[in-house]
């Protein structure tokens, strides 16, 4: 939506994108890392994903790569809900990589491969006149001003900027590495004097509102070498508001001329926090410090939500991933945190963890195919060969694919035993979503199928894959068995976490106990009381609205983040999920079904014992889901899209 000025973004960040590689060993050398965490990278880059995660309409300008990590770089912007219009593919040139280690709390390690790289290709003729005119504020870098092409770049976008009535903001972000001063083991060298920087930089002050960096940043800028002299140096320069980032001491905000006290400004709240790793957390200031200001927040405000932006992001690992969105930060300032190391609150990042998913899944209809036993019991009935379960799972995947035709809701089911090739199969189709089962069937107490140290199987999983565990679980279970089962899906929970998969919980309590209004709600109780937060539930059909209330109370008062439930199906025919499908229709936490034997028994049987070919199997399978699917939304009121 535009404003009153037709402006439909907020802000346009300008400059540096790479791709970052952060070593996951902490204390050690970068010569000893050996293996890092990818993400997002570059100051402008980081800011635009920060902004829009605090709720702003945010852009980058840019180039990447027409390459691999260059895409990486446009679909995550996508998924942050960034504008990529600006972002231009480069053929000639490759994506800019960052890679660090963190030695200890003050020693970072970075290398830039930045030798011709994409983003230092930006040119006056990327910057498109409208599209600079269509936002409020525009955020120029220093780093963008250290090559003529890009100088000429940035300085079109402000004249442009100016001319619509907008703010430009310049983010100092000095590198001295990157403007040729130092070598490329110096990466982390954050201040070398430099005539000829500061001759640049001053040129760029006059056309700034704001101008936000750091003591090292505002002495390159101003070229002085006393932080007082350098604010007045800036001053002399500009009419804008100045923010100074003074690390854990948080920040001065200075506005009108400089007092000859450094402290006579505006100071926002502070947050003492542990530093876990640095890099970043400028740009998560600038995020927070945005958002307050082109919200119209008092100078005060802003600063302090730039603060604790800054402390989110200098007590993590990685850059823009560990930025707050705005429903993270209004809980810190709400309710502060008993960690001054912010990754060891749990609290924090599940809110974290739930406000940053890759995509918002408001409904899921899922064939579920991860069956193993029952494939091969049913193999072993009909005479067929077991081998031959892996190509049938791949027909069940088409199956699901034709009914889903690229829609979203759609998802399934699949297990690494027999299902190898279905998930290839599933990869080749534009479905919403894949689960994939860890438990060993039928187990109780719980075990893992593969080995029972999962972290290590599920590091190997693609990030957008569902861990799903099904535990036959019933609150009136003896404590023994209930305590062995609560801690082996508590440390699920926590490798879940810790590699960044999704986990589905399926709980089944009516195999082993009687179910009445309040069962199942008394099993998610418990497991909430430990701490056991999944993205999903998957449950059996309840009897009455009231067992679907409790529920849903019980998941309110939890986890209000939870995506939601998924309804199994116990190889039920179709009218009795039909029936089960209306009797959760006033539930909104069900949000679809996850449903296998109803709909492949009979062709996985016919189609084993060569009865059936795989047109036929495909048809089918592909007949019974549709009409689940028509059910399942005729239930809810809705018509397929």
């Amino acid at each position: 939506m535009a404003d009153e000025d037709g402006r439909v973004l907020d802000v346009i960040t300008v400059g540096r994108a790479s791709v970052d590689l952060y070593g996951q060993q902490i204390g050690s050398r970068l010569e000893d890392v050996s293996s890092f965490a990818k993400s997002v990278g570059g100051c402008p880059a980081n800011i635009a994903i920060g902004t829009a995660r605090l709720g702003l309409k945010s852009a980058l300008l840019t180039r990447v790569g027409d390459e691999q990590f260059g895409r990486f770089i446009r679909e995550q912007m996508r998924r942050e809900g960034v504008s990529d219009k600006a972002i231009v593919s480069d053929s000639q040139r490759l994506t800019a990589l960052a890679i660090l280690s963190v030695e200890n709390d003050k020693n970072f390690p970075l290398l830039f491969y930045r030798e011709n790289c994409a983003d230092m290709a930006l040119c006056e003729d990327d910057v498109d006149p409208a599209f600079v005119a269509s936002a409020r504020a525009l955020v120029v870098t220093g780093t963008h001003f250290s090559q003529p092409n890009t100088d000429a770049a940035q300085r079109k976008a402000m004249r442009l900027m100016k001319e619509a009535g907008g703010n430009v903001v310049l983010d100092i972000d000095y590198r001295p590495n990157l403007w040729g001063l130092a070598g490329h083991a110096e990466g982390d060298n954050r201040y070398v004097a430099s005539e000829k920087v500061s001759a640049k930089m001053k040129t760029v002050l006059a056309g700034c509102d704001l101008i936000v960096g750091t003591e090292e940043e505002v002495l390159i800028a101003s070229g002085e070498s006393d932080l007082l002299a350098a604010l007045k140096t800036i001053r002399a320069h500009s009419r804008a508001t100045i923010v100074l980032k003074r690390g854990p001491m948080g920040c001065i905000v200075y506005e009108g001329a400089i007092s000859d006290d450094l402290e006579a400004g505006i100071v926002g709240r502070g947050f003492p926090i542990e530093v876990y790793n640095v890099l970043g957390a400028g740009d998560a200031f600038m995020s927070g410090f945005l958002r307050g200001w082109l919200a119209g927040e008092s100078l005060e405000t802003a600063a302090t939500w730039a603060n604790a932006c800054g402390a989110f992001a200098v007590s993590r690992l990685l850059c823009s991933p560990e930025i707050p969105t705005f429903a993270e930060l209004q809980y810190f300032l709400e309710h502060g945190s008993r960690e001054t190391a912010l990754r060891k609150d749990e609290a924090l990042n599940h809110v974290h963890w739930a406000t940053t998913r890759r995509k918002a899944i408001p409904s899921l209809m899922a064939f579920a195919i991860d069956h193993r036993v029952q494939l091969e019991e049913i193999a072993a009935r009909c005479g067929g060969d077991v081998g031959r379960i892996a190509a049938f799972k791949v027909l069940a995947v088409k199956a699901a694919a034709e009914v889903a035709g690229g829609r979203a809701g759609y998802g399934m089911l699949i297990d690494e035993k027999h299902g190898r090739e279905a998930m290839f199969e599933f990869a080749r189709h534009d479905m919403s979503w894949l689960g994939r089962p860890v438990e060993e069937p039928g187990s109780r107490p719980l075990r893992f199928e593969f080995s029972q140290d999962i972290g290590a199987q599920l590091v190997e999983w693609p990030v957008d894959h569902c861990i799903k565990c099904l535990c036959f679980y019933h609150p009136d279970d003896e404590d023994a068995l209930k305590h062995e089962q609560q801690q082996t899906l508590r440390r699920l929970f926590e490798a879940s976490r810790k590699v960044g998969r999704e986990l589905l919980i399926e709980i089944i309590a009516g195999r082993h106990g009687p179910l009445d209004d309040t069962t199942v709600a008394r099993a998610l109780e418990e497991l909430y009381g430990l701490g056991i937060k999944p993205d999903w539930w998957k449950l059996e059909p309840q009897r009455s609205p009231e067992a679907w209330a409790a529920i849903e109370a019980v998941i309110g008062a939890h986890d209000p983040w939870c995506r939601g439930v998924v309804l199994l199906g116990l190889e039920a025919p179709a009218k009795d999920l039909e029936a089960a499908f209306r009797a959760c229709a006033t539930a909104p936490i069900v949000k679809g079904f996850a449903v296998g034997r109803t709909l492949f028994a009979h062709a996985a049987e016919e189609w084993l014992a060569g009865r059936m070919s795989d047109a036929e199997a495909i048809g089918d399978m592909a007949a019974r889901f549709k009409q689940l699917t028509q059910s399942w939304l005729a239930a809810r009121g809705q018509q397929a899209a």
